[in-house]
Order: C-alpha cells, then structure tokens, then sequence
C-alpha cells in the first residue's frame, strides 16, 4: 500500500468506528423511549452470539479422532458451570477459553 493509501484506510477505519460509537445516541435519544424491538433485539442477541460461538468452536471436533472432542467436553462443562455460578458471560467465555487452552497445550 502506498502512504495516501494507507492514510485512506486509516481514515475509513477511524470513521467507521465513531460512526458506529455515536449513531445510536443521535438514533435512540436520552429522551425518548427505546422501540420495542431494539429491546428485543437487546434481549435475544446475548444468547444468540453464545450459540454462534458453541457452532462455531464444535464444527470441526471429531469424536473418532485426536483427543476424542474430550477437551471440548471439559470445556463446555466448565463454561456451563461458570455461567450458571456466575451469569456472566464474558467470564464464562473467557473461563472456557483458558480451560480448552491449557488442556490442549499441557494435557492433550
């Protein structure tokens, strides 16, 4: 990439991220109530990223194969248990990552 080039992108990026950081205060203001399906959407979006997730992660694990998908396993059992000790999310992924991580880099 040439530098006016490098400086467009940088720019683009630079824009499209306060576009998306100060569009929905202009959108949606203080003011006003919230429409009902952007509160929907608030509500079912959470649960339909931790399912696109839990694909996502399984698409390629083979039970006939390697470890046999029992580090997933653990995995899964240790996001589950966090998420329902905690109700975090962020902690719950963040806990099922580590835990696969160590398992496949020291155990498996």
């Amino acid at each position: 990439m040439t530098f006016t080039q490098q400086m467009i992108t940088i720019g683009m990026v630079t824009l499209g991220t306060i576009l998306t950081r100060f569009v929905p205060f202009l959108v949606f203001p203080a003011g006003k109530p919230t429409p009902q399906y952007i509160q929907y959407l608030g509500k079912v979006l959470p649960a339909a990223v931790f399912g696109l997730l839990v694909v996502y992660c399984l698409k390629n694990v083979s039970l006939f194969a390697g470890s046999h998908g029992i580090p997933e396993l653990i995995s899964i059992a240790v996001v589950v248990g966090l998420h329902l000790w905690k109700r975090q999310m962020l902690l719950s992924i963040a806990g099922g990552t580590v835990c696969y991580m160590l398992l496949v880099q020291l155990v498996f």
